[in-house]
């Protein structure tokens, strides 16, 4: 078997379920052929039996009498039976011993069943069978029990008998052949026929799926990823909603793409400014170097802590990058564990105060316990916090709080324009009026991807009085949950 599977999976499609149709099609036709036939077989055999039935002639008692005197052991002869006669009959002993009707065509063979009947006779009943008479052609019988009284008055002694006729089967059986025949014409054609419509069908229906393939093939040849499936917007069949997942994954294929390109594009450009200015610096003190004409001392502590200034923030630039650089495919999940969002909340604050010392960071930190990444929590709650010190003025107040699941960090820098609030969290955005600020753009990026894993939201809104109130809400609880054991 696994090689006719094999081979019938090698097949292509169209032809498989051409296959299957035209096997389910002549399967069905063959089941109900098969049906018809024995159901006319079967009125066919209920005519013959009436007519059996109604045509046992009644024979009077004398007939019987001289029947049995002058027993008949071989049929008459042919020239002797009336023309009318096509039947049989003849009256079977209970030892088998037959004796024909003068009318009878010949001899009918005798079974087991007709000397039982003879034997235990039962006149309300009878049995009918098929059979053959002594020329071998097939009969159909009727079987019947009689009792004839031979002798006169009191030496009359009765006889069972079983009295049989039969009829002929040549025209039943022919019927039966003909309709054979005429049912397994039909039934090829059927089969011929619904293995066309099947071919046509499976045609008609694999015709999107041929364009999804050659769309396939067109993207596979020559990455063009701005290619469609038409789809009717009524459709709701598989392959409808195949051709529309199609062209789903090839707009987030070429959006995830674009945002490649931009993503490289814009790191480029970041990475253009620090590596200049490095390469400025660099040259200067090796210039100074190779005419032997150094720096005075403090151009040359300048440069020098320009240089560390800019490897800083290269070396930022590069962590931001691999930040973002690391799938969004829920890969993260294997890391997550159950935190204590106020550690990390103080965590933060600790760096932040350490950054901006001359401003005022008043916290208001309550128990709330959350499921993230123990690094990427920190790094995002410290961002936000480095946005606050970076834009508050000198001697400004920075108000934390964390209650109920619900991160607030409101300071008193210039705010942020409303026309700017929609682009703050994409990648290398910077306000125009923040370009000068060291940074690269990233930080609110990686803060509100981090938010997005551990399933909560991110915003920046305006606060009242001036400044940026940024605002976390992470699912939770206030108490740990217990320790599975």
């Amino acid at each position: 078997m696994t090689g006719p599977v094999r081979r019938f999976r090698s097949l292509p499609i169209r032809a498989r379920l051409s296959l299957l149709v035209a096997a389910a099609v002549a399967f069905a036709v063959a089941a109900v052929s098969v049906t018809c036939w024995f159901i006319v077989q079967g009125k066919l055999y209920d005519e013959v039996d009436d007519d059996l039935r109604s045509s046992v002639l009644v024979l009077p008692q004398d007939d019987f009498e001289q029947l049995t005197t002058s027993c008949l052991q071989q049929p008459p002869d042919p020239d002797t039976v009336a023309p009318r006669s096509k039947q049989y009959a003849q009256l079977v002993r209970s030892d088998g011993r037959v004796c024909l009707l003068p009318y009878s065509a010949a001899a009918i063979d005798v079974t087991g069943s007709d000397r039982d009947v003879a034997e235990n006779p039962d006149p309300g009943s009878g049995t009918v069978r098929n059979g053959t008479d002594s020329d071998g052609k097939r009969v159909r019988v009727l079987t019947t029990a009689v009792t004839v009284q031979t002798g006169r008055l009191s030496r009359a002694v009765a006889q069972d008998y079983a009295f049989t006729v039969a009829v002929p089967l040549d025209n039943t059986r022919s019927t039966l052949n003909e309709l054979a025949l005429l049912l397994l014409l039909v039934s090829g054609v059927g089969v011929l026929g619904a293995s066309a419509a099947g071919l046509a069908v499976a045609r008609a229906g694999l015709r999107p799926v041929d364009k999804l393939t050659e769309a396939v093939e067109h993207v596979a040849r020559t990455e063009d990823l701005g290619i469609r499936i038409p789809v009717e917007d009524d459709a709701e069949d598989e392959v409808a909603r195949l051709s529309r997942s199609f062209n789903s994954m090839t707009s987030a294929l070429a959006s995830s793409r674009d945002l490649q390109q931009q993503l490289i594009a814009d790191a480029g450009h970041e990475l253009r400014t620090p590596l200049t200015s490095l390469r400025t610096n660099i040259e200067l003190l090796t210039r100074s170097e190779e005419t032997g004409r150094p720096l005075p001392p403090a151009d040359r502590e300048a440069l020098l802590a320009s240089v560390k200034a800019q490897m800083t923030e290269l070396a930022a630039l590069i962590g931001d990058l691999q930040e973002l650089s690391r799938p969004d495919t829920g890969q993260h999940a294997g890391r997550t564990q159950i935190l204590a969002w106020q550690d990390v909340v103080e965590s933060a604050l600790r760096r932040a105060r350490l950054r901006g010392p001359e401003l005022t960071v008043t916290a208001d930190v309550h128990p709330w316990y959350v499921r993230a990444e123990p690094s990427a929590l920190e790094r995002a709650v410290v961002n936000i916090l480095d946005n606050a010190v970076k834009f508050s003025p000198e001697g400004g107040t920075i108000d934390v709080r964390l209650t109920d699941g619900v991160l607030t960090v409101r300071d008193r820098g210039p705010g942020i324009p409303a026309d700017e609030l929609p682009y703050v969290f994409d990648r290398f955005w910077r306000s125009p009026s923040a370009r000068a600020l060291p940074g690269s753009g990233l930080g609110l990026s990686i803060v509100a991807r981090t938010v997005q894993q551990a399933g909560g939201e991110v915003a920046l809104a305006p606060a009242e009085g001036g400044g940026t109130t940024a605002t976390i809400r992470l699912p939770g609880a206030p108490t740990p949950p217990p320790e599975v054991p």
